[in-house]
């Protein structure tokens, strides 16, 4: 039941790397096919290609991990006797990816000012 269960986390972790990189991938060539001169093109084209990129490594990492572990009794990922060991892991198979890809998309898109806008006033 336990090799179940982690073969099963190893096929989700298998889609979810898929998904990004086919999503990712057409993303990447929808964007592509956008004008040379449309604004901000360039760095879209970076920001979906790192983001796809990491987000795929990583969940492809975790299926090999989990495939390894559920057919080595010796390699347990939830090793508590090992507290250096889980950190290790879970920093880059989780961590890491996580702050690359907040700091790949971290402009946060400027407001829309309406030039014809007056707010409601009480009373």
């Amino acid at each position: 039941m336990l090799v179940l269960s982690k073969l099963f986390i190893a096929g989700l972790s298998f889609s979810a790397a898929l998904g990004f990189l086919l999503y990712g991938g057409r993303l990447f060539l929808m964007l592509k096919r956008f004008p040379i001169e449309s604004k901000g093109r360039q760095q879209k084209l970076s920001e979906v290609g790192r983001v796809a990129t990491i987000c795929s490594c990583c969940f492809l990492a975790r299926c090999v991990m989990m495939c390894f572990a559920a057919f080595n009794k010796d390699a347990d990922l939830d090793v508590l006797d090992h507290p250096i060991l889980n950190f290790i892991y879970y920093l880059l198979v989780e961590i890491v990816p996580s702050a690359l890809v907040l700091y790949i998309l971290r402009r946060i898109p400027s407001k829309l000012k309406l030039a014809h806008y007056h707010p409601l006033s009480s009373g």
